[in-house]
């Protein structure tokens, strides 16, 4: 498609967890909270109007359908603020700073006062009936390869619940998720084509991720997408967890806009997983923001904006590896993707190669996993121990991969077993072999001196004594 030619408008929305307990109370957030819920309770939502004295229509589209909305909590996770049942605590700061740090990384303008506000939403994800929104910084941008995309806003807003189940007169959901912060980054309508659509998106999440301070994994972060074509209104597609499809979502909306015969009406679409969409609500608009007056607002002085420390980018760290250490681009890029502590192995461990510590923290759990099926999580003390053992020279470099094992499985660990052996006791070993296995072929051999030796010494070096002395 010449998506120029197209009058083709496209924008995004990026909305990502914070890692912090949620924004109005000290309730930890732990999203998927692994207790049974013993806390249940029902309501039925109306729409409020907004600061116009006007209720919003995508609101009012919601009230009309009448549902009752079920609610179950854990005490765990969930608190009289979550049930709408008591005041907001004051702000979470850590989470109000980490939007802020966000914010700088964007080059966005950081507003002077933050004024929180009521947004409705009465679709039963919010116990309350609305959302609590911040402004945060205004007037960023994000570089990509086709220019500057704008970012013209950046809020601190409330994660909503979680939906359970839904049925005709009625809707179940879970409040581990309530009140978990997020923050909310919105591009302008800058971006040019599908692909350029997925570009800045990666790019935002690269950034969110740069500062070590989000929540990782699936459902954490969402990405939505508003576009349009010439002599047809915004449409916002919701619900993409995953940005490869993001380009043949976008071109289905196009085709499908295109299709229609006559000019729609502005609405929202909910993303399914074979890249179709299903209308949703109409398109809300400014009539659902009203003030919030139980949240005090917060006066953002340029010592609190100084105060912050950026951090290194995870594309630009990624090219510093390769510039620094020699590490390929895929190696570097992994590193940095998987978030692994290589530095700080690096600085503790100086006598062990680069590479080799890159191959342990990033190669070798693939390897593992490939191989075993094992697919437990090996954390930084089982490398902490590895490589303190290698530098200690109490096992081999060949024994790593057998010992990750073993921590997987929970294993005892015999150290003598892959205690280091000279040159001139593995050519005993191999010679013993070659003379109790007269005629045997170089593999047969192979295989029964790896026996012996497996974890002692490089297999490449094994194959040349074989091959020397056979």
């Amino acid at each position: 498609m010449n998506y120029k030619d197209l009058g083709f408008k496209c924008g995004l929305e990026a909305h990502q967890q914070i890692e912090s307990h949620k924004l109005f109370c000290q309730c930890p957030s732990l999203v998927n909270d692994e207790h049974e819920p013993t806390i249940f309770f029902e309501r039925k939502l109306r729409a409020a109007a907004g600061e116009t004295g006007v209720v919003d229509k995508a609101a009012a589209y919601e009230m009309e359908k009448g549902k009752t909305f079920q609610y179950e909590a854990c005490p765990s996770s969930s608190c009289l603020v979550e049930f709408d049942e008591e005041p907001p605590h004051p702000v979470n700061h850590d989470a109000l700073k980490i939007a802020l740090e966000v914010a700088l990384l964007l080059h966005a303008k950081p507003v002077s006062e933050v004024h929180f506000m009521r947004k409705t939403v009465v679709d039963g994800s919010n116990v309350s009936g609305f959302q609590r929104t911040a402004l945060i910084a205004v007037d960023g941008y994000v570089e990509t390869s086709l220019g500057k995309v704008a970012v013209s806003s950046v809020c601190l807003e409330e994660e909503a619940a979680k939906k359970i189940e839904a049925k005709e007169d009625s809707v179940r959901f879970r409040l581990d998720r309530l009140g978990v912060a997020l923050v909310e980054i919105a591009t302008d309508a800058s971006i040019q084509d599908p692909e350029h659509a997925k570009e800045t998106a990666a790019l935002l999440g690269m950034i969110l991720r740069s500062t070590g301070k989000v929540k990782r994994g699936l459902g954490t972060i969402r990405q939505d997408v508003n576009l349009s074509i010439t002599g047809h209104p915004r449409v916002e597609l919701k619900g993409f967890q995953e940005l490869r499809y993001m380009p043949k979502v976008i071109d289905e909306e196009v085709k499908r806009q295109q299709g229609e015969g006559k000019k729609g009406i502005a609405h929202v679409r909910k993303v399914n997983a074979d890249g179709s969409s299903d209308y949703l609500r109409p398109m809300p608009g400014a009539a659902r923001m009203y003030p919030e007056t139980d949240v005090p607002l917060i006066i953002l002085s340029k010592e609190l904006v100084q105060s912050i420390v950026l951090p290194e980018l995870l594309d630009e760290k990624a090219l510093r590896f390769e510039r620094e250490y020699g590490l390929n681009s895929d190696l570097a890029r992994m590193l940095v993707r998987e978030d692994v502590a290589f530095e700080l192995f690096l600085r503790k461990y100086p006598l062990l190669d680069a590479s080799f510590i890159v191959q342990c923290l990033v190669s070798m759990p693939k390897e593992i996993q490939a191989r075993f099926g094992l697919e437990g999580v090996l954390h930084e003390k089982d490398f902490d121990m590895v490589f303190g053992l290698l530098t200690e020279k109490k096992i081999a470099k060949e024994a790593v991969l057998d010992i990750l094992v073993s921590l997987l499985k929970k294993e005892k660990i015999d150290l003598q077993k892959y205690a280091p052996v000279d040159e001139d006791e593995v050519e005993k070993v191999i010679k013993k072999i070659i003379h109790e296995n007269k005629g045997a072929p170089l593999n047969a051999l192979m295989g029964e001196a790896m026996k012996q030796l497996r974890g002692k010494v490089d297999g490449k070096k094994v194959m040349e004594l074989l091959k020397k002395l056979s």
